[in-house]
This record gives C-alpha cells, structure tokens and sequence, in this order.
C-alpha cells in the first residue's frame, strides 16, 4: 500500500524536471502521472477478482514483481514514450498491490481486529502520499530524475520478500471461468471515464464529451453483457445489498471532496493567503500528516466501537470540516485554514477505517479480491471527478478565465463556494449512512463458485 501511493505522489514533482529533460510540453509529460493512474483505476477491479480465482498471495507477488521491474525501466527510459509505457506497468502492478492488500486483512488479521488493520494500511497510504513530494524533490536535487523511480525497486524488493515469507499459502479451489468480455469492456468503459475527467485540465471539450458519451455507452453495454455472462465479473445482484452499494456511494462520493483539497487549497494559499511555493506545500503536507498519524488510532476505534456508528462520525467531521471552510474569512490566515483541513482530514481517516472495515468483515472469503477492487475504485474515481469538477467549480466561482492569476477576493470566494459544495456533497453521503440503517435489505449473501446469478 505504502508503494502504490508513493508512486503516485513522487512523479508528480518531477514533471517540470521531466518537461526540460525530453524538451516536452506541459501536456505531454503529464501522461507520465496520467498512465499509472488510468492503468490502475481500468484494472482494480480485473486484478482483485483474478486474485480470487487464481490465488491472491501469487498474484500480490506478480504485482510486486511487476512494479519493481516497471520501476527499473521508468528509471533506465530514454525516451518519453518508453517512460510512459513503463509508467503504465508500473500501474498495472500497483493496481494488483492496492486491491489485493486490502483484500489479505481477512486471511492475516482476526475479525476484531478488521478496523485496525484497515487503519494501519490508511496509515500507509497517507504516509506515501506525503512523503513522494519531499522525497522526490530531494532526490532530484541530489541525483537527478533518474532516482525518484529507482528509489523504489529496493523498497519493491524487500515487499517482495515480507510477502513470499509472511503471507498465507493460497488455498486450491475449483477454477471458475473468466469473464473475458465484461472484463474488456469495464477496462475500455472506466479508462474513458478517467481520461474525460483528467484530459483538458478541468476544461471540457469535444473530446472530453465524447469520451464521456463512450463511458456511458461502456456501462450499458457491460451491465448487458453482465446480466447474460456465465459466470460474470462483477454479478449485478451484489448492489441488490444496501450496504455495499451505500459504502460504494459514499466512498466515492467523500474522495470528490477531499481531491478539493488539494486542488483548490494552493490557489487558496497562493493567491488569497500570497503564501510563495515552500509555504503553500508546508501547510498543503498538514492533511497527509493527520491522516498518517490518525489511521491507526481511527481503526482501534472503529474495533471498540462499531463500524457503522463511527462511519456516520466520520462523515458529520468531514462535514463540519467543509462548512468551516466555506465560511472562514481570508483575514483568518494559515491557522483558519488549517484547522478545518486538519478536522476534516483526520474525520476521512475515520471514514475510511469505518467504511472498509464495514464492508469486508463479512465478506465470503471467494470475494474479498473483488469487492476490495470496487473499494479502490469508487475511491479513485471520486478523486479523478473530484479533480476536474471542483476545479470546474473553483473557476467559474473565482470568474476569472486563468486561476493562476485570480485576484485575492476573487480566490477566496471560489474556495467558500466550492466547500459549499463538498459540504453539500457530504450530507448527501451522511443521508445515504442513515438511509442504509434505517432501510437495509437482507445482507449480501455473495454466490458460491459454480452458481449462477
């Protein structure tokens, strides 16, 4: 876990580095980022159900391996295009990390110590997040570009090794069949999707139009292609349970939110506040540092005291933490922003604990690589929306063609209205909490291997 988001966060602080070094634009070199996100957020999902049919300690292994080696050619790449493909191999691993970690916390860790474990793999999360920048720019500064992917094939390594040594032996089961045509078509469907949320830089286009009218095309066709499978990837009767549509929902729903953060917050400080960059990405590292240091304590919480109870905690802090920053005053300064990041931050670490741990306690063991992939991707797709609709928001709010040189007044309205809005989207994720206590169907029950839907 800890890898897979180190490589998100490191590349992003080489780009300009990147730029100068393959004379590329702006544009081009983003695909650096762009490719290791879309070969995640197109494959969770496939890798989390392929775990469960092939065996998730052997497929965690290959996608180890898999990162590690990516990692060599990102770092040995010269030429742009062979970097963005090895950026892509190393995605296609990462997904296999992220989904399948999630989903050994039933096989290693007991029941009761679900929500602690999900804190602790919150924790990791939250600790590569923040550690990729600074890292990064150190290693740029003393040995180049080069070293912000070579970095990581020791640390692959060594996960290698704790994972070949400590994890359980898969189980022999029956082999299922594999859901070829659904798994193509989730892929192309979810690539579309995230290419139209990132592609324009929150500007949208024909191309990003048309990119959305092919997502939306995908998931007919794979929810047709689904209802007739033999044995599907995804069996539609799953979001017949309440609980798992509603954990879905929210996931997705909150991560629109927090990816606000970090979009509007440097314009925030940057134009409003007139912090310089050292400053901005100072009081920006607040949010990663809580969450790193709030995962662990939010699980053992959510052990003592119930995942569905701190779930609507979580989601009331978040929610008190975007009202406070759809109305603090400019005048406030760096402590009035701070302090609603931090309550809200350390409330989705809570959320986050609360709301995995609630779906996978009772989860069939046959599909805990599955859901934990559905997990991961209502999570990634609520940051790629949340990065091009609250800046959508944040510019027509601030009424100024370039955000970059927003004036003051204008800067601090845009992020008051764009908290309004993930306000509102929060409550809208509390109603769903309620609405999942109050009305919940029978419990998911998941399908045995070999039956039908």
């Amino acid at each position: 876990m800890l890898l897979s988001s180190l490589g998100t966060s490191i590349a992003n602080v080489g780009l300009p580095t990147l730029a100068h070094e393959f004379s590329a634009s702006f544009q081009e070199v983003q695909w650096i980022v762009l490719a290791y996100l879309l070969a995640i957020t197109a494959l969770i999902v496939t890798v989390g159900r392929l775990g469960d049919m092939t065996g998730r300690r052997r497929l965690l292994l290959v996608g180890i391996f898999c990162f590690t080696a990516a990692s060599v050619l990102c770092g040995a790449a010269s030429a742009l295009w062979l970097l963005i493909a090895a950026r892509a191999a190393q995605g296609v691993g990462a997904a296999m990390m992220m989904s399948l970690a999630v989903a050994f916390v039933g096989e290693t860790v007991p029941k009761a110590r679900t929500g602690s474990a999900m804190g602790v793999l919150g924790t990791m999360s939250a600790i590569g997040t923040a550690l990729g920048p600074s890292l990064g720019g150190a290693l740029i500064a003393a040995a180049g570009w080069r070293a912000i992917f070579f970095v990581q094939v020791p640390l692959g390594v060594l996960a290698f090794l704790f994972a070949h040594r400590y994890l359980p032996l898969d189980r022999r089961g029956r082999r299922a069949r594999f859901d070829v045509v659904g798994t193509l078509l989730l892929a192309l469907t979810l690539a579309a999707y995230a290419l139209a949320m990132t592609m324009g830089r929150g500007r949208f286009g024909a191309v990003n139009v048309a990119l959305l009218l092919t997502a939306a095309v995908g998931v007919g066709l794979f929810v047709l292609a689904e209802a007739t499978a033999t044995a599907p990837l995804i069996r539609l009767t799953m979001f017949l349970s309440a609980g798992l549509s509603a954990s879905l929902a929210m996931s997705m729903l909150v991560s629109t939110v927090m990816m606000a953060t970090l979009v509007v917050g440097p314009f925030y400080l940057s134009r409003a506040l007139g912090l310089d960059a050292a400053l901005v990405g100072a009081v920006m590292s607040a949010g990663p540092l809580v969450a790193a240091l709030t995962g662990v304590p939010a699980g053992h919480i959510v052990d003592r005291v119930g995942a569905q109870r701190m779930t609507i905690v979580g989601l009331a802090g978040m929610a008190a933490g975007s009202f406070l920053l759809s109305m603090i005053p400019a005048r406030l300064g760096v402590p009035g922003y701070v302090f609603p990041t931090v309550v809200s931050t350390a409330s989705y670490a809570l959320f986050q604990a609360a709301n995995n741990t609630a779906v996978m306690t009772d989860i069939h063991p046959d599909q805990r690589g599955l859901v934990s992939g559905m997990l991961n991707l209502a999570r990634n797709l609520g940051l790629v929306t949340g990065a091009s609709a609250m800046g959508a928001v944040f510019a027509l709010a601030s009424a100024t063609s370039d955000i970059t040189k927003a004036s003051p007044e204008a800067a601090a309205f845009g992020m008051r209205v764009t908290f309004a809005v993930g306000a509102t989207l929060i409550v809208v994720a509390l109603a769903v909490a309620f609405a999942c206590r109050a009305f919940a169907a029978r419990p998911y029950e998941p399908a045995r291997p070999g039956e039908t839907s």
